[in-house]
C-alpha cells in the first residue's frame, strides 16, 4: 500500500546515518585502489542533485588521479598535507566558474538572469563562491554515501593551483578534497562539537 501523498518522508536508516556522520570521519590514510571513473561520474551526478540557488550549479570538479596531474598539484600543497595527496588515489580540485551564469538560460526558468549576473559582478562572485562551496559538500556525502572515504583540505596555495590547473582564469579553486578507500583507523579521537546551545538559536 502506497503512503498517503501527503505523509512526511520517512527518515533513512541509523546504519545510513552512521555512514554518512555519526562514524564517518575525514581520511588521512587512503587505501591505493583505485576508483574507476564510472564512480567518478557517479559522484558528480549525485552532487549536482543538491540544491543551488536558482539551480546555478557553478561548481566545477577536477579529478586529480594521473601522475603527470598529481606532480602538478603537489608543489601547490602545503607540506602537511602533502603525503596525504600522495597517498589518495583521487584528490578533487573543488573549483568554481567565474561565468557560471552564461549557463543560466538552460539552468534557470526566467529569462533575464544572465544579464542580471552580468550587470552585478559582486552578486555573480558571492553566488559562485557560496554555491560551489555549498556542492563541494554534497560531494562529500555523495563519496560517503558510496562507500568512500574523505579528506578536505584548505592547505594549499590557491594562486598556485589556479595557475597551474586554470590559467584562462575562467575557474577558481575553491578547496581540495581526497577521496577513496579508506586504510587504517583514524589518526585521533574525533575532536569536540559545539552543542546546540552553543551553536544555535531558534527565533
Amino acid at each position: 500500500m502506497h503512503p498517503h501523498p501527503t505523509s512526511p518522508p520517512a527518515g533513512i536508516s541509523a546504519e545510513a546515518l552512521a555512514q554518512l556522520f555519526t562514524h564517518a570521519r575525514t581520511c588521512a590514510q587512503f587505501d591505493p585502489t583505485p576508483i574507476p571513473r564510472t564512480t567518478l561520474e557517479q559522484l558528480y551526478a549525485l552532487a549536482s542533485l543538491g540544491p543551488t540557488s536558482m539551480n546555478c550549479q557553478p561548481a566545477r570538479f577536477v579529478f586529480v588521479v594521473s601522475e603527470v596531474a598529481r606532480k602538478r598539484l603537489l608543489p601547490h600543497v602545503a607540506p602537511g598535507n602533502r603525503d596525504k595527496v600522495s597517498a589518495a588515489p583521487v584528490t578533487v580540485i573543488v573549483a568554481r566558474d567565474t561565468r557560471f551564469y552564461e549557463w543560466m538560460p538552460t539552468l534557470w526558468h526566467m529569462p533575464g538572469t544572465q544579464e542580471n549576473f552580468e550587470r552585478d559582478p559582486a552578486l555573480a562572485r558571492a553566488t559562485a563562491q557560496r554555491n560551489a562551496t555549498l556542492t563541494g559538500g554534497y560531494l562529500i556525502l555523495a563519496a560517503r554515501a558510496l562507500g568512500l572515504a574523505c579528506g578536505p583540505m584548505s592547505g594549499f596555495d590557491a594562486q598556485g593551483v589556479n595557475d597551474s590547473f586554470f590559467s584562462d582564469g575562467r575557474w577558481e579553486v575553491d578547496f581540495l578534497l581526497n577521496v577513496g578507500f579508506a586504510a587504517g583507523a583514524p589518526a585521533r579521537p574525533r575532536a569536540v562539537r559545539l552543542d546546540f546551545s552553543q551553536a544555535c538559536a531558534v527565533a
